[in-house]
């Protein structure tokens, strides 16, 4: 498709390959949250197809506009909370933009912020495709107030704001939580393949908890996802490229970043042990893997992300 963008991007890259003005995204800590009136499209605007890194939520209480994921396209109107995560390639347009907010989060801002467990207190996130849910004055009166308050932190530069801002977006989680997904289950959404996305998630989860926690030492490979669904790798690999655009290995890769910025942040957990805890044999390979993926050392990384 012509003007497409490749690769996965955050929302600041994004917007920077849309043309669009990225002076209100502060791009350093995975989370932004932007008034869509700020941002002066020229309406009605069209994107191309794109494919994010981040988790969002859309909170329009005034506008009108339309997401296109696959082969499914969502209206998108007053009153409406829209959420998506990292997966597939979509577009989006819009009609009228009156108050329109759109949060954008990624794994690592969760799991430093939020939530450790982050996908098991909110499972939800692991969905696949939603429809955006029209919601009724009760509930938008609960949450808006939430999300002006994120927006009026993400403004401001206190020394701790995203700390203040990661506690205010679990409220607004929760709060979602309890009105759309009080039962959910990922596992049973969707045909078949969306279960094995979904349950290849959750075991990748699991996983690397279990390493990070010293529960395993030994790093799953594709075989082993595959095995742990009765499945054939490369069909398991198929299916995940399918439906995520991002292979089994990536998948693995990005997670293994993401656990490693985790722990270098978090924890004061020496270099070494993170090594092996993330199934590295040596401090050096662990070194230039993180370097490849973030162009940082560890070192640095830990150096420049901790108080």
């Amino acid at each position: 498709m012509e003007n497409e963008s490749p690769e996965a991007k955050s929302l600041y890259e994004l917007y920077l390959h849309l043309g669009l003005p990225v002076d209100l995204i502060q791009p350093s800590e995975g989370f932004a949250i932007l008034d869509l009136k700020d941002i002066n499209f020229t309406l009605p605007y069209q994107s191309p197809s794109f494919r994010p890194d981040y988790f969002s939520f859309l909170f329009v209480k005034n506008g009108k506009g339309k997401y296109v994921i696959d082969e499914h396209s969502f209206l998108v109107e007053p009153h409406s909370i829209y959420f998506t995560n990292p997966s597939n390639y979509r577009t989006f347009s819009w009609e009228k933009i009156y108050e329109i907010y759109l949060i954008t989060f990624d794994e690592t801002f969760l799991k430093q912020y939020v939530n450790k467990d982050i996908f098991s207190e909110f499972p939800f996130l692991l969905t696949e495709t939603i429809s955006p849910k029209i919601v009724n004055d009760g509930f938008y009166s609960e949450v808006e107030p939430v999300y002006l308050n994120i927006h009026n932190e993400y403004i401001n530069h206190s020394a701790d704001k995203y700390r203040i801002i990661g506690h205010l977006l679990a409220v607004m989680l929760y709060k979602i939580k309890a009105y759309f997904w009080k039962d959910y289950n990922p596992i049973y959404e969707g045909n078949r393949s969306s279960q094995i996305v979904k349950s290849f998630k959750r075991l990748l989860e699991k996983h690397y908890r279990d390493l990070v926690t010293g529960k395993t030492e030994t790093l799953f490979k594709v075989q082993d996802y595959a095995e742990a669904q009765n499945l054939h790798p490369n069909y398991l690999s198929n299916i995940i490229k399918t439906k995520t655009g991002k292979t089994v290995t990536t998948w693995i890769a990005d997670k293994t970043i993401s656990e490693a910025k985790s722990l270098l942040r978090n924890s004061s957990m020496p270099i070494k042990e993170i090594t092996y805890r993330l199934g590295f044999s040596e401090t050096a390979h662990f070194s230039n893997f993180f370097k490849k993926h973030t162009k940082t050392s560890p070192v640095q990384y830990r150096k420049e992300h901790t108080d």
